[in-house]
């Protein structure tokens, strides 16, 4: 088999599925079906102030998982949901920055800057529909990248390193991740440490649990839904809850401008806005490509080179006080963030963002699907079941872009009214959810109570300026980190220095103390 059948059996997979209905005779294959309920969640999601797509995807997983189940042929299904929420989600953001002011997340502060100002000048439409345009035009852009090098980079990572190398890999990926988020190298050590710490509760090549304490609850380990959840999410709605206490009622009737001038977006806006976009969609791929980092350091960059770019021509409106192009080219940086955070989780096993988490949650939930330089290995005489996978999820992407190209600004529009619900009655009900998943999954008292336990310190976390997500992420890795230490440890016959046994390898850890030195001399905004 040819690389080009695996495209084809890919694309088969997800449109030649299990069927859900058929209409006129014609069948309904599910993995669409989810693609595009998940994506109309996602879009109402990031158009909530308050929620995000990781907050819907974690919620969403184990109830999905409670409904296909664990055989193969729940992961495009389960997989197209959480990619359609993550892509919704990005474009959603846009719509309470533009119309209200208020970012529901830290890289859609840039948006605000000019959105807000069209809104104001009556162009609110007009407003949405550049940030739409600029959206799917940066999230097609990384995903044709993330098709590309994907592949390219995991064969180049199976031919090349070995045990140790993967080992060295994996450690510089997590230094790399606790340098570049939270307020400071320091704190992201300790988030990443207390990921491990939790990691190896109950685990171990043994048969003797490890630190449970005597304990039998401890000795099966903690679910990793619980730990999940419960520290991204309910430690978020924990945080959110008492920033509602402290904050005073806004009173007074909301003023709605009244919509003037042209509305429509015309082929002259797009061709003064494709070099921005352009600019920030190469921009927001590579910063993509390198775990931990996240949009919101993309969408700075973008806007900030797109208005150095705008003051050099001199154009008016100037970035700031209503210019089209600086929507553009922050919406652009941040929507091609999504599809490049995807190329180390494919070609490396290495989630690099929270959303990204819970795609690796969903492949080691269900089974079949190891992301890693493995899935891209080809083979001629039999064929690969992961490789027809990824190719399916390269299916998926494609057809959520379609989505969004079509229906997803016209959906956009529509979801203004979100931004008006109260953040004191939607908080209770994400966590009542986000409790319900959990005992769907775990159906035992004892992960409730975990959740809680893990929420709390995540608000903790939150509080003191730790970022939680190297915490979420070394935990996800840690019996992946310990199996090929491991490993490597034994390959080379008991040697203690093995991740200095070769070049490459020694390498990876020059590079690991080299990240974490140059972190130590600059000082970084709290990130949470």
């Amino acid at each position: 088999m040819g690389w080009l059948d695996y495209v084809w059996l890919g694309i088969l997979a997800v449109f030649q599925g299990p069927e859900l209905f058929t209409v006129l005779g014609v069948a309904i294959p599910v993995t669409l079906v989810m693609i595009l309920m998940g994506f109309l969640l996602g879009i109402a999601v990031g158009a909530t102030p308050g929620l995000a797509g990781p907050m819907a995807m974690a919620i969403a997983l184990p109830i999905l998982i409670s409904i296909f189940g664990f055989s193969s042929d729940a992961l495009l299904p389960v997989m197209g949901f959480l990619l359609g929420i993550m892509k919704g989600a990005t474009i959603g953001g846009a719509v309470p920055a533009i119309l209200f002011n208020t970012p529901g997340t830290p890289d859609a502060y840039m948006t605000t800057l000019d959105g807000y100002p069209m809104t104001q000048a009556g162009r609110s439409r007009k407003a949405l529909r550049v940030a739409h345009f600029s959206s799917a035009s940066g999230d097609t852009f990384s995903d044709i990248v993330l098709i590309l090098c994907a592949p390219f980079l995991a064969v180049l990572v199976e031919r090349y390193l070995d045990l140790p190398e993967k080992t060295a890999l994996l450690i510089l990926s997590l230094a790399f991740i606790a340098a570049v988020i939270g307020g400071s190298v320091g704190k992201g050590l300790i988030s990443l440490a207390l990921g491990l710490l939790v990691a190896f509760v109950g685990t171990g090549e043994d048969f003797y649990p490890r630190l449970s304490m005597g304990t039998q609850t401890l000795a099966q380990g903690f679910p990793v839904a619980a730990v999940v959840l419960g520290v991204l999410i309910v430690g978020e709605v924990f945080r959110s809850l008492e920033d509602l206490w402290h904050e005073q009622r806004r009173t007074g009737a909301v003023a709605v401008p009244v919509q003037s001038g042209d509305q429509r977006l015309h082929w002259a806006d797009i061709r003064r806005m494709f070099p921005y976009i352009s600019r920030s969609a190469v921009i927001g791929t590579v910063i993509g490509a390198l775990p931990g980092i996240g949009s919101t350091l993309a969408a700075t960059l973008g806007y900030a080179t797109g208005r150095a770019a705008h003051a050099r021509k001199g154009r008016s409106p100037a970035f700031g006080e209503g210019a089209p192009e600086g929507i553009a080219a922050t919406e652009a940086a941040n929507s091609s963030v999504s599809g490049a955070n995807l190329i180390p989780v494919l070609s490396l096993g290495i989630p690099g963002n929270a959303a990204a988490v819970f795609l690796i949650l969903a492949a080691e939930t269900i089974g079949g699907f190891n992301p890693g330089p493995s899935v891209f290995r080809f083979t001629a005489d039999a064929v690969n079941p992961e490789l027809v996978i990824a190719f399916g999820l390269f299916t998926c992407m494609m057809v959520a872009n379609l989505l969004n190209w079509t229906i997803g600004g016209a959906f956009m529009r529509t979801m203004g009214f979100m931004s008006r619900i109260p953040k004191h009655i939607l908080l209770p009900v994400v966590l009542l959810l986000t409790l319900t998943s959990i005992y769907v999954q775990e159906t035992r008292m004892a992960a409730i109570w975990f959740t809680i336990g893990f929420g709390v310190l995540g608000y903790v976390m939150r509080r003191l300026g730790i970022s939680p997500l190297p915490f979420v992420i070394a935990f996800i890795l840690g019996a992946k980190l310990e199996e090929t230490a491991r490993q490597a440890f034994a390959a080379t016959g008991g040697d203690a220095w093995f991740l200095f046994s070769s070049p490459i390898a020694a390498l990876f850890m020059v590079l690991t103390f080299v990240v974490i030195a140059a972190s130590l001399r600059t000082p970084k905004e709290t990130n949470p």
